[in-house]
């Protein structure tokens, strides 16, 4: 019953930051916003790892980040290996794949990168100054792509808040930071820890950058090779 609860619970604060993101965006502009390249090479990353883990039986212990082991790149790596089965596998790089075009929406592609790549190498630091890598490893955190896109998800929740003038929409970007430290603290649940460092430097970021930051870009400069070009995504998603 508890793995339930643990699942269950994760899997609402995805939902919190993929509305987060989605209001942010305004999903009704999505079909007229371009591809998210940067996004589809991620999760076209993802898919590539879970077919050398098909085909090669010691891709796990070569590739993930399990302490025990020396390799600089695992750290890198790690994220683009899966073992939560088929089932979190696809639940991984589905919601890799959303939430990695919702950033890259926003924030730009360059950004969305330097935020992806602060979503694996960051919280592993933040958690050694604070003093909460102290104890055993979970096994189950040696690999997944969960942690990064958490991350990167909930810096989108940060500009939300202060963007938004709809009472549900700064909401929503409120309860992904609450719920996110009540998973942590309740469940030690790492995907909130990560969720909460995610909002904060989304918070950072948006503070430092919104006089260049253009999320509109899109709509102003539309690329010729556009999501509503794409069979199914046209009108209102």
């Amino acid at each position: 019953m508890d793995a339930i609860i643990f699942n269950l619970t994760t899997a609402l604060l995805l939902i919190l930051i993929a509305a987060a993101g989605l209001a942010l965006v305004n999903r009704d502009t999505i079909p007229r916003r371009r591809l998210p390249w940067l996004a589809i090479s991620l999760t076209a990353l993802a898919v590539a790892g879970v077919v050398l883990q098909l085909c090669w039986p010691g891709a796990m212990d070569a590739l993930d980040s399990d302490p025990a082991r020396p390799g600089w790149w695992r750290v890198l790596t790690s994220v683009f290996m899966q073992n939560g089965g088929v089932g979190g596998a696809a639940w991984n790089i589905a919601t890799l794949a959303l939430i990695a075009a919702l950033a890259e929406w926003f924030w730009g592609r360059p950004l969305t990168l330097i935020l992806f790549l602060a979503g694996i190498l960051l919280p592993q630091h933040i958690d050694a100054l604070l003093g909460l890598a102290a104890g055993p490893v979970d096994p189950r955190n040696f690999a997944g792509s969960s942690g990064a896109t958490y991350f990167l998800g909930a810096t989108l929740a940060a500009p939300l808040l202060v963007r938004t003038r709809v009472a549900k929409e700064r909401l929503t970007a409120a309860a992904v930071v609450v719920l996110g430290l009540a998973l942590w603290f309740l469940q030690d649940n790492g995907h909130g820890l990560v969720s909460g460092y995610g909002f904060a430097v989304g918070a950072l970021t948006w503070a430092v950058g919104r006089t260049w930051i253009d999320p509109e870009r899109d709509l102003t400069r539309p690329a010729r090779l556009r999501m509503g070009s794409l069979p199914g995504v046209s009108g209102k998603l």
